[in-house]
């Protein structure tokens, strides 16, 4: 019978288990594809390497055994119940109770136990410990993983693991892990196709959450299918008027704005605004509306856009949100007709709105005001851009689920102080912005590639040579691999790395980079020969400072060192 280690027994009745402390010993390796049949560990560290699969007497055993000792699934069923009743704290106890019987009589690599840990897991992120609720969910997961191919087409497998990774996208969303929340929202769909009726409604919504989840990762590729299968199956089950249909309708706005497709973002606005027309449904109205001026802006129709903003100031309060957010919408086109001083006058009726309204949500108020902040950058008022960044970081302290916007804003006033030359400020910014980036984004995101070339420069204008190269060559893989290595920022990145090796008196390192310097320059069109004549003039540079010469001038903001004068 497979079962968990006695360290594990232990621990779930040991303190370390109540409530404030983490609930595991950290996991590390995915579970075998056949796991020793005597211990499942929480611990996967662990199993012996190449153990033997269980044998069919082993599995009818575990099958069998729920008569033999039914105080775990008594007790596990108690969890479950307090779970449904609200009461997070004893079903965590309960739970974590009836993992030590349940292994006895099933054996650790069994459906009652991942159940037993789904409960655990949910309780204490319910609870609001997120943290401590993944890993009992990751253990659960990886039971379930275990379970689906050796009993394929059980539904009651099948809807656990789409439970356990629903709880788990939740909790990592909650700690910042949203590029992994994504896969775990994928994989509960492709577990919930295998166990319900197509075209049902909990289908649909597992479309519609794991496109909202790729969407949130900016990855509209993988979205995109997903939230056409659930417009489709929306459609089917509530007609074309329904308000579930234009929720997804609103989605597929993003997700087609996001690729530049705008056009058909601006189809299904239009869609979506008649659906609430119909319906009587004003507040989204107004929302959707403001949405279709944004989309109208970057159509480059600014007119229409603001004769959807005027509608919206018609119809709502004037201490409403959608107010507010209008304003920020009209502040856009007018700074990019360049009235500058009634842009500035809009956003100050936003910001008087949002700061009245006590009640307004944490994230949308995070939200506008990094838009207000991006629109004062752009009329180059950087310390009032900067001053409303901080404020926006401030509120997003006691925000959950939203590190993807605290990352995104970190690197914009890291960004912003390292050109305003105020390097030592911009580092805990630049670093706390890639941090996030990567669990928000992942790896491999263009905006984690712009952080780190970001904290490269600012390493390399406080003299750390070592991490500046580091974080340069992070950036550049990414760079070059989203927009090759003509682009502006690629170029930047290579002219960054000749002058920390220079620095570093890596001359023929630095030589190699600036030469890639010169190539990307001449393989772009006209309007470069400035900087080629300037990467040229620095590549000489180099040479002169691998041959010794006291008078080279390298990198290009450094002056030359003059020759001793005998007096």
């Amino acid at each position: 019978m497979r079962r968990l280690p006695k360290s594990l027994l232990l621990a779930c009745l040991s303190r370390p288990l109540l409530r404030h402390r983490p609930l595991l010993p950290p996991l590390h390796a995915p579970p075998p594809a056949h796991p020793r049949p005597c211990r499942l560990p929480f611990s996967t560290q662990t199993l012996a390497p190449g153990s033997a699969p269980p044998d069919a007497d082993a599995d009818a055993a575990a099958v069998a055994a729920p008569t033999a000792n039914p105080a775990g699934l008594e007790i596990l069923e108690a969890a479950e119940l307090q779970e449904s009743e609200g009461d997070h704290q004893s079903a965590l106890d309960l739970a974590l109770k009836a993992l030590a019987p349940l292994q006895e009589s099933h054996g650790g690599w069994s459906l009652p136990v991942a159940r037993a840990l789904r409960v655990a897991g949910a309780a204490s992120s319910r609870a609001g410990r997120p943290s401590e609720g993944l890993e009992p969910l990751s253990a659960a997961a990886e039971i379930v993983e275990y379970l689906v191919p050796a009993r394929r087409g059980d539904p009651e497998v099948a809807a656990l693991g789409a439970a356990v990774h629903e709880q788990l996208a939740r909790a990592k969303t909650a700690v910042g892990h949203r590029w992994d929340a994504a896969g775990d929202l994928r994989r509960a769909l492709e577990l919930k196709r295998g166990c319900l009726e197509e075209g049902s409604a909990e289908l649909g919504d597992a479309y519609r959450d794991a496109a909202d989840a790729y969407a949130g990762v900016l990855a509209f590729d993988e979205a995109l299918p997903l939230c056409s299968k659930a417009l489709e199956i929306a459609e089917g089950r509530y007609g074309d008027d329904s308000s579930e249909v234009a929720k997804v309708r609103r989605l597929l706005t993003v997700i087609y704005t996001g690729l530049g497709r705008h056009v058909d973002a601006l189809e299904q606005v239009e869609l979506a605004r008649t659906a609430y027309e119909r319906l009587g449904l004003d507040v989204e109205l107004s929302q959707v509306e403001i949405d279709g001026a944004n989309i109208r802006i970057l159509l480059g129709r600014s007119q229409e856009a603001m004769n959807d903003l005027k509608r919206v100031m018609q119809r709502v309060g004037k201490d409403s949100e959608e107010r507010a957010l209008a304003y920020v919408t009209m502040a856009k086109i007018l700074s990019s007709e360049e009235t500058l001083s009634d842009s500035r006058r809009c956003l100050e009726i936003a910001r008087g709105i949002i700061d009245a309204k006590g009640s307004m949500n944490p994230g949308r108020v995070a939200e506008a005001y990094a838009e207000i902040s991006m629109l004062y950058e752009s009329m180059a008022q950087i310390e009032l851009s900067l001053s409303l960044m901080k404020k926006t970081l401030a509120i997003l302290e006691s925000a959950t689920e939203m590190q993807h916007i605290e990352g995104s804003i970190s690197a914009r006033m890291g960004f912003l102080l390292l050109v305003t030359q105020r390097v030592d400020e911009s580092l805990p910014y630049l670093e706390s912005a890639v941090d996030k980036l990567k669990n928000c984004f992942g790896p491999r995101h263009f905006g984690l590639g712009f952080a780190y070339k970001h904290l490269g420069q600012a390493y390399l204008g406080i003299g750390q040579h070592q991490s500046a190269v580091k974080f340069l060559i992070l950036a550049k893989d990414i760079i070059d691999a989203t927009f090759g290595p003509t682009h502006e920022d690629s170029i930047d990145i290579n002219q960054s790395l000749a002058d920390a090796y220079g620095l570093m008196g890596s001359y023929k390192l630095a030589m190699e980079f600036q030469e890639r310097v010169i190539d990307a320059y001449s393989s772009c069109n006209n309007g470069f020969s400035e900087d080629l004549r300037e990467a040229h003039r620095l590549l000489e540079q180099l040479r002169k400072k691998a041959q010794g010469s006291p008078a080279a001038v390298f990198p290009a903001n450094t002056l030359p060192v003059l020759p001793d004068r005998n007096d």
